[in-house]
């Protein structure tokens, strides 16, 4: 569980505090903020498609050498960043290496890995203290690019991130020795998992065909479009209120810091709540943030506050999806069907990052983003509600 979180940290860092870098791009390249946001978006999506890929492959080949080879990507796409001038460049490294690399290294094959080693009544935990290790990487990263930046320029930043990420590659032999598989639980109430000569090809018809699966799917469409959304263009946002760079850098550290609390209290609510509950009640909550902060005046304290909030359910909603889908359908291809609910939850990233740019390039601000945000908060909050899930009562099987 501590390698997969660390491993996070670093990939997830990277990843979350991209936004901080629009500015210096625009300027260095002259792109404009829709081609750059754009780029971004690109880097979204390809962070979600890339999930499922690499999750049929670790469940083949295991999650050592997937990891081993997302560390190369990752690096090169951060060097590359700092040389290009053109869009397509841009895309390429941004939206293409650096997040397929950050792919490699994510959400579906490390808790897929490690559900493995768990018996059924500590993966909820498991799923989320691997998530807590990704905010606690935007705790760190955030501020720590934006004092590289501010000491020795933008470009340096995205070296130290270059180099954070070829760590990943030795991380990856520790974490594919870690244990055996332990001891399996019976979870009364739970779907039964998958036989365990169920091919990939079957599980996949099988989840097709399942209604719950597909809330999971819609509901973190939005999850994905309101976190890239703001990841994006929070630092705008901080710009157009006339407030120091440092606000926003500090605003995704206390929105990482936060995660973790609200990470691990999601991990274990979900050995006794209905983990479809939890998820209605955060993008409940969402909603409530982002109507509160569009009432309230926009001072660095505001900025702080509302980060505060949305922390606590940023990445929080990562571990009840993850524990809803091995409810339903078992560990063996966790990695892959998870992958599918992040591919989906990236399309949403990919909208959010895009139309963020067009909004403000269009119109001059963010309002109707984020009056967009509130009716989708509160959509995803609905769609849970139908998911097909027995109140968590859990036993031991016997010995």
């Amino acid at each position: 569980m501590l390698i997969a979180a660390t491993i996070l940290m670093i990939t997830m860092g990277a990843r979350q505090s991209m936004g901080l870098f629009v500015s210096p791009l625009n300027t260095h390249t002259g792109l404009g903020i829709t081609t750059i946001s754009l780029a971004m978006a690109i880097g979204q999506f390809v962070w979600g498609a890339s999930q499922p890929i690499f999750g049929a492959m670790a469940d083949r080949w295991g999650p050592v050498r997937v990891i081993a080879l997302g560390a190369p990507l990752l690096a090169a796409g951060s060097l590359l960043t700092t040389q290009v001038t053109s869009e397509w460049g841009l895309i390429v490294a941004l939206g293409m290496l650096s997040a397929a690399g950050a792919g490699a290294g994510s959400f579906s094959i490390l808790m897929g890995a490690t559900a493995q080693h768990l018996p059924a009544d500590r993966r909820a935990f498991a799923s989320g203290f691997i998530n807590a290790g990704g905010s606690f990487g935007q705790f760190v990263f955030a501020p720590l690019n934006q004092a590289v930046m501010s000491a020795f320029g933008w470009m340096q930043a995205l070296w130290v991130m270059a180099a954070a990420a070829l760590v990943t590659a030795p991380l990856a032999w520790l974490l594919g020795g870690s244990s055996k598989p332990a001891v399996p639980v019976a979870v009364v109430g739970a779907v039964a998992p998958a036989p365990p000569t169920l091919t990939l090809r079957e599980q996949l018809r099988i989840a097709a065909r399942d209604r719950s699966y597909w809330c999971l799917h819609a509901g973190f469409f939005t999850c994905g479009f309101h976190i890239a959304f703001l990841v994006t263009h929070l630092p705008g946002e901080v710009n157009l209120c006339g407030l120091n760079p440092q606000v926003a850098a500090t605003s995704l550290a206390i929105i990482g810091l936060a995660n973790i609390a609200g990470s691990l209290t999601a991990g274990a609510l979900g050995n006794h709540v209905r983990m479809k509950m939890v998820l209605f009640w955060m993008y409940g909550t969402r909603a409530l943030a982002v109507l509160a902060y569009l009432a309230m005046p926009k001072t660095e304290w505001t900025f702080y506050a509302f980060a505060a909030v949305l922390g606590a359910t940023w990445l929080a909603t990562v571990p009840p999806t993850a524990g809803l889908t091995a409810k339903l359908f078992g560990t063996r291809y966790l990695a892959t069907l998870f992958g599918l609910t992040l591919l989906s939850h990236q399309v949403g990233g990919f909208f959010g990052a895009w139309l963020g740019g067009i909004a403000v390039t269009h119109t001059g601000n963010y309002l109707w983003m984020w009056w967009a945000d509130v009716v989708l908060a509160l959509a995803a909050a609905l769609v849970n509600l139908p998911i097909r899930e027995a109140r968590p009562k859990l036993a031991l099987a016997p010995a």
